[in-house]
């Protein structure tokens, strides 16, 4: 028997019945979490949309999973063709008026062409669809010249809250920015408040941090060895600090690295962490560096949301701040939870035990997500 197998022995021996069921679901769900989790998701519940509003016309380039209307899809190769639209024009056009409405002045507009276009508009804000997603050209036209003008959009994945449709709006020479989720399905598009533009990008954050499943278990692993109140907050503020820095410079396009290089070596960072709580029975008063160094990283990670938008420099501030006031919200409420559970753990006589439970499924997870990453990729 060698090291390994009869230190683990002696770790489960020592949980009592109660505490090996608990961990063994655990560490259960862990692992399946990991395998049935992908490690770039987003894709799949993401829509993106240009809006160009002109005096007496709006034109909608729209970007949406093909599984939203795949009623239309007879082929069912993922993708709405010329020859489909045609098809199902009616149908489809009294579909997309019941899930996306503009409403000018009081006075509602249907769709009146729709069709397929693989050209964007000149200034997208898509950097690459996948295969599973369609593009949609829509057209509205008004009799009289438009100068207040809403959007209804309800075009999301069912049962999925994390959906949303990203949007650029460009009018006269300015853009401005949206995020239609299923909480908010109603939005101003002519020189809309800048309060609209905050509340989207702290969503925006807030959903991307409690999505971010990775950067979710780095910050448990990196609090699981426990420590004071004071000793967790200079850990996590080391951790806001520099995942702030490299946000800023790479949604600034100052700081640029492959995206599948920072997802490998996040995966990397989660893993040095969750093996380091293994030989460690106490926190390390230099684990503040550790999570400084690494934020470096993940900051480039949570950067990914933004920079599949082209945000227009008018606004970009705004759009930035927000977006990083709701990391930290989302972080906050993660560091807060994982206190009061690694709190109460500490109160039982197996804590140790489980804590190194726990981390050799975090091992296990940023094991398989760095194999996704790095040789699957």
């Amino acid at each position: 028997m060698n090291f390994f197998t009869h230190f683990w022995l002696n770790v489960y021996n020592r949980i009592p019945r109660f505490g090996r069921n608990a961990s063994a679901v655990l560490l259960g769900a862990i692992l399946s979490f990991s395998l049935v989790m992908p490690s770039q998701a987003h894709w799949a519940d993401l829509a993106v949309a240009d809006i160009q509003i002109a005096q007496k016309n709006v034109e909608l380039n729209l970007t949406i999973p093909t599984g939203l209307v795949d009623r239309f899809d007879d082929d069912k190769d993922l993708k709405l063709s010329e020859l489909e639209i045609t098809t199902h024009q009616s149908e489809l056009r009294q579909f997309l008026n019941e899930k996306i409405q503009l409403t000018a002045a009081g006075q509602k507009n249907g769709v009146s062409i729709v069709r397929s276009t693989l050209a964007k508009t000149s200034q997208p804000n898509l950097i690459a669809a996948p295969d599973t997603h369609s593009t949609l050209l829509l057209q509205y036209r008004w009799a009289e010249p438009v100068s207040q003008l809403q959007m209804y959009y309800d075009l999301f994945v069912p049962g999925v809250n994390t959906a949303r449709c990203l949007v650029q709006v460009f009018r006269d020479g300015k853009v401005d920015n949206i995020v239609f989720t299923p909480t908010s399905k109603n939005a101003d598009l002519i020189d809309p408040p800048i309060l609209q533009q905050i509340t989207s990008f702290i969503g925006l954050g807030i959903e991307h941090i409690l999505t971010g499943y990775d950067h979710i278990l780095f910050l448990i692993s990196i609090l699981m060895l426990g420590g004071g109140l004071r000793y967790l907050i200079k850990v996590v503020t080391a951790f806001s600090i520099s995942h702030s820095i490299t946000l800023t410079l790479a949604v600034l396009n100052i700081v640029s690295v492959p995206s599948r290089w920072v997802e490998i070596f996040i995966a990397l960072s989660i893993a040095y962490i969750a093996a380091e709580n293994l030989w460690r029975k106490e926190p390390n008063l230099a684990r503040w560096q550790l999570a400084f160094g690494f934020g470096l990283i993940h900051g480039l990670g949570f950067s990914s949301a933004l920079q599949e938008l082209e945000l227009p420099r008018n606004n970009l501030a705004v759009s930035l701040l927000s977006f990083s006031a709701g990391i930290e919200i989302g972080q906050i409420s993660i560091v807060l939870l994982t206190y009061v559970c690694l709190s109460y753990l500490r109160k039982l006589p197996w804590d140790l035990a489980i804590r190194r439970l726990i981390s050799v499924g975090v091992v296990v997870m940023s094991g398989i997500w760095f194999w996704e990453r790095a040789l699957m990729g």
